[in-house]
């Protein structure tokens, strides 16, 4: 059934875009080409569920983030047309097609595409598939892809799709071959055609480092703000990962590999909270992830995981002691009427909106720090980047430079040890290792590092400056930069 939805979107996509070219009165220049996002960025299986922050009466997900704008927006120095501009979803496309169920029944599906920002080109954004999708949640979704990539200096506008049912499973690499595949049939003439959508299997274009990309980004802005003495010893906690405790909400990609980044840097998971409930560990010893996922796949569930507390209410987890508590599943999830029974010290937002405004406030009001997603949820856009330059450069990182890094390396050590003399020799082990020529993982990874630690001093240096909280910094850092554009290149489109 997922392919049979991929086909029907992207055939409904492509003739919208066709017909928007025909009519537009710049002709295909003036029109967006939608880079669409997926599968291994996504939530975890906890966006099946409905988020709670609506039966507390929080703001919407839509509503949060353009509080969070304003917020930022109220001292930054762009004019407010310029800020209304910045604000506006530019596009929003709604189609509906027929779909011939395994039962022999017709459904007709609704999916929605929103273009937020056109201030750089492509937009670029990922694919829901939910019952609970809507308008408003796709819009907002795609104002925080534009916000998220002015933050970490991706050259990309926001965009959003989704698709309104419960799919057979998650979205992931083979949905977005499907994706590729379907587009490169309806526009046979677009060379660069395999660039529309990222998130693709290595053999479709891919990239390595894509699945891991976005729990690797939330680590290395959490690393960098655990080893700053100096913002731990106001929350009375010594430097370093290593130690501290940690409970996790979703065990999707970026759950699980957020968890992984964790423990290899020494913390422990006490904690790992799913859709159908949680298991937590107050052995002391912590959670083996790598145990637990082998678990969730033969089981289904990570409930009744050997050695470990099983909770039924997975929300209560999320108020269990700890020093780090990581939302990594939906928007929505620490509320009003929750926030103040948190007990964590820092707040990790690796999913999209999952604190509320009015939850925000109570935290700070409590001394938690919230380190927000448009920066630390930005590494899966920032490893789409990579891949997306990669398919428009027709060839993978490394191919032109690694045997010539070897060979220039082998070369040196030849020289030192003719230049040292005395019988000197390297060992076999450390030529190996200072040799090796940068592979694509090498250079992904380390491009991942150098943004996400490079804008997260951007915000924390604005943060101080300001006297503002770590969100509004990083959303007035992206409103200056759009404003910036828009000042001098036009507000159109």
């Amino acid at each position: 059934m997922a392919t049979r939805i991929a086909r029907r979107v992207v055939q409904e996509l492509a003739r919208q875009s066709r017909r928007a070219r025909a009519t537009h009165p710049l002709g295909s220049r003036g029109c967006a080409r939608r880079v669409v996002g997926g599968g291994p960025g996504g939530p975890g299986t906890l966006a099946r569920e409905l988020s709670t922050a609506a039966s507390v009466g929080d703001p919407s997900f839509l509503e949060s983030v353009d509080i969070y704008y304003d917020r930022a927006a109220a001292i930054s120095s762009i004019s407010p047309d310029v800020l209304a501009q910045i604000k506006a979803c530019n596009n929003v496309l709604k189609v509906q097609f027929p779909l011939k169920m395994s039962n022999g029944t017709v459904e007709v599906i609704e999916a929605f595409r929103a273009e937020h920002s056109h201030h750089r080109l492509p937009v670029k954004g990922g694919l829901r598939m939910a019952p609970t999708v809507d308008v408003d949640e796709t819009m907002a979704l795609a104002a925080l892809m534009t916000f998220k990539c002015a933050v970490v200096d991706v050259p990309f506008g926001g965009g959003k799709g989704g698709i309104k049912i419960a799919p057979d499973y998650g979205t992931g690499m083979q949905e977005m071959a499907w994706i590729k595949d379907m587009y490169t049939v309806l526009v046979p003439d677009d060379l660069n055609a395999v660039a529309v959508v990222t998130g693709k299997p290595l053999d479709e274009g891919g990239i390595e480092g894509r699945t891991e990309a976005t729990g690797m980004g939330v680590f290395f802005c959490l690393r960098e703000f655990m080893n700053n003495e100096e913002l731990m010893s106001k929350i009375n906690l010594k430097p370093g990962v290593k130690g501290k405790t940690f409970i996790v909400q979703g065990f999707g990609n970026v759950g699980y590999h957020t968890i992984e980044c964790v423990r290899a840097a020494g913390g422990r998971i006490v904690g790992v909270a799913e859709h159908d409930g949680a298991v937590f560990d107050d052995s002391g010893i912590g959670i083996d992830a790598a145990a637990l996922k082998v678990y969730q796949q033969q089981k289904g569930t990570i409930l009744g995981f050997p050695g470990l507390k099983t909770v039924k209410d997975s929300a209560s987890v999320l108020e269990y002691p700890c020093d780090v508590l990581v939302p990594a599943a939906l928007e929505g999830q620490i509320h009003s009427g929750n926030a103040g029974r948190i007990k964590a010290k820092i707040l990790v937002e690796a999913a999209n909106g999952p604190v509320t405004p009015p939850a925000e406030a109570i935290l700070e009001a409590n001394g938690v720090v919230l380190l927000p997603d448009l920066l630390l949820n930005a590494g899966g856009v920032t490893v789409s980047y990579f891949e997306w330059l990669k398919n428009l450069n027709h060839v993978r990182f490394g191919r032109m430079s690694r045997r010539m890094e070897e060979k220039g390396k082998t070369l040196l050590l030849d020289r030192l040890e003719q230049e040292l003399g005395g019988g000197v020799k390297f060992s076999d082990i450390t030529r190996r290792e200072f040799v090796k020529g940068a592979t694509e993982l090498d250079f992904v990874w380390s491009g991942l590092e150098e943004t996400m630690v490079t804008s997260w001093d951007r915000v924390l240096k604005l943060s101080k400056a300001k006297g503002c909280s770590f969100r509004t910094a990083g959303f007035l850092i992206a409103i200056e930069s759009i404003g910036s554009h828009y000042n001098l290149s036009g507000i159109y489109p």
